[in-house]
């Protein structure tokens, strides 16, 4: 009578066997941001799409938190299509009647539309076809801290513009308030794009003088904002 086939063997698992078995990977824990420490976020938007797409980004950044329908935000964001006066009233009053920082996310700023936009307190402005997540909490932690982060062709356009004014309005009196040498010197580079630490090297000075300038500069004049200070100086010629 013919045999059967031996049966396969299947080797039971030795502790060997088990501790060299690789460990199913995991998921990267994500930083831990004290409450105190992150920036609330307000998102007004045209539409709900665009409003729940623009929340489903920043939720992933912890050093963000949004606000619910309660509690004041430290940075108002705008999503806007276009830049008409229920815009401008939206931003005029997230900065002055809220006291929030301003960001404007837009597709496109006209040039006659680019001074009121900075006039009502905007500090960042991001161009719609920029608008990454990492772009916006850019943004919003600048203007958090009161800095100005505008697209390089919207600041040049500004400086053109201011200038266009100034040179307009030259022949026409007004109150003349002084700048500082130390204070034309940091505001000029600051219309040169650059940020706080560049300029405390180029002058020689620390970080901390380079803000107390600046500061100094919006409490005195009742400015708003680093974008504001250079458009100040510019129609007053002091740079």
């Amino acid at each position: 009578m013919p045999s059967s086939p031996p049966a396969c063997a299947v080797p039971a698992p030795t502790e060997n066997s088990a501790a060299t078995a690789p460990a199913a990977p995991t998921a990267p824990a994500a930083a831990h941001v004290p409450t105190a420490h992150r920036v609330r976020v307000a998102v007004t938007a045209p539409d709900p799409i665009t409003h729940e797409g623009v929340l489903s980004q920043l939720r992933r950044h912890p050093e963000v938190e949004l606000c619910k329908n309660s509690g004041p935000a430290t940075v108002a964001l705008f999503i806007e299509d276009t830049i008409d006066e229920a815009a401008l009233t939206r931003l005029r009053r997230a900065v002055r009647s809220e006291g929030s920082r301003a960001v404007l996310v837009a597709g496109t700023v006209r040039e006659h539309e680019l001074l009121d936009v900075v006039e009502c307190g905007v500090g960042a402005i991001v161009w719609r076809h920029e608008a990454t997540a990492q772009r916006l909490v850019r943004a919003v932690l600048t203007a958090a801290k009161g800095g100005g982060d505008l697209p390089a062709d919207l600041l040049a356009q500004l400086i053109s513009q201011v200038r266009r004014l100034q040179n307009d309005s030259a022949d026409q009196p007004g109150f003349l308030v002084s700048f500082t040498k130390r204070e034309v010197d940091v505001v000029r580079l600051v219309a040169d794009g650059f940020d706080n630490s560049e300029i405390a090297l180029k002058l020689s000075y620390s970080e901390r003088t380079v803000k107390n300038v600046m500061y100094g500069l919006t409490t005195r004049l009742h400015l708003r904002n680093r974008a504001h200070v250079v458009a100040y100086a510019l129609r007053e010629g002091f740079i």
